[in-house]
């Protein structure tokens, strides 16, 4: 682990932990930078190692030369490990935000012709990993008397396609775990936001799908001149977590202007 601590000024509010899971690429990696920027601690969670440290390098370089007070540390985590994890909320002390962004598809088989590991894959991580997360971090949110649980889930978690069968009930699962949360710490001082991206282009989503047929990956953007980018979705998370403490931001569903829904998408030839 790579702390780089930033002292807080006597009397000044302490400055917003907040744990990112997912951290080392697209919109984990773009979370972490733009809570730092906006002055946060970011403690950056995932499995790559490598990734995650050259994620905090370029916070650190950035913080040298603004005055954001932001700041960041690594901790190689998988989520899907139920001891690393009750290890880490050990580790961690105070926190204030979780975003809960690891996640991601495997495959885009019919029902009909799906590998169940692959199903069991997607649910291990976008909502039993999720699941733990929370769990574990919860005390210390609440401790915070501001804390904030959020959640990246897809708009596939409210309209199936074809192909999308696992994915849609992993994210389904996302969803159903952050309405049920909300309503269970009502009158707490823990907030659950949501939020739903359409299609974001990254580099890694689709050809994880595609089980890195880089081709298949490409034409899923082929034509859409402005697909979403992690740097959008980053934005949304970061002014979720900047409202007044008061503010709730049950829902946020985000798409490109080029897609009107799942289903409606407007390509150029």
């Amino acid at each position: 682990m790579t702390p780089t601590p930033t002292p807080t000024d006597a009397g000044a509010p302490a400055r917003r932990v907040s744990v990112v899971t997912g951290a080392g690429s697209g919109i984990g990696a773009a979370t972490a930078r733009a809570l730092a920027a906006a002055g946060h601690h970011v403690v950056l969670t995932g499995r790559r190692a490598e990734l995650l440290e050259h994620v905090a390098k370029e916070i650190q370089a950035a913080d040298g030369t603004a005055a954001s007070g932001g700041s960041a540390e690594v901790y190689p985590l998988d989520i899907t490990d139920a001891a690393a994890v009750r290890a880490f909320a050990e580790h961690v002390g105070p926190v204030d935000d979780l975003v809960n962004n690891a996640g991601g598809a495997v495959g885009a088989e019919s029902v009909a012709d799906a590998d169940p590991a692959d199903w069991r894959a997607m649910y291990e991580v976008n909502v039993l990993g999720t699941l733990r997360l929370t769990q574990a971090l919860l005390p210390a949110l609440e401790a915070s008397g501001r804390g904030t649980v959020l959640v990246l889930s897809s708009t596939a978690a409210f309209t199936a396609y074809e192909g999308g069968g696992g994915y849609v009930a992993a994210k389904a699962g996302a969803h159903a775990l952050a309405a049920t949360l909300r309503l269970e710490l009502c009158g707490r001082p823990v907030r659950v936001v949501e939020i739903a991206p359409g299609m974001v282009r990254t580099d890694e989503f689709a050809v994880n799908r595609f089980r890195g047929d880089e081709a298949k990956a490409a034409a899923v953007y082929q034509g859409v001149a402005e697909p979403l980018l992690a740097e959008d979705v980053a934005d949304t998370v970061v002014w979720s977590l900047t409202r007044p403490q008061h503010v709730n931001v049950d829902l946020l569903v985000v798409r490109p202007r080029a897609q009107a829904a799942q289903h409606k998408i407007h390509r150029e030839a």
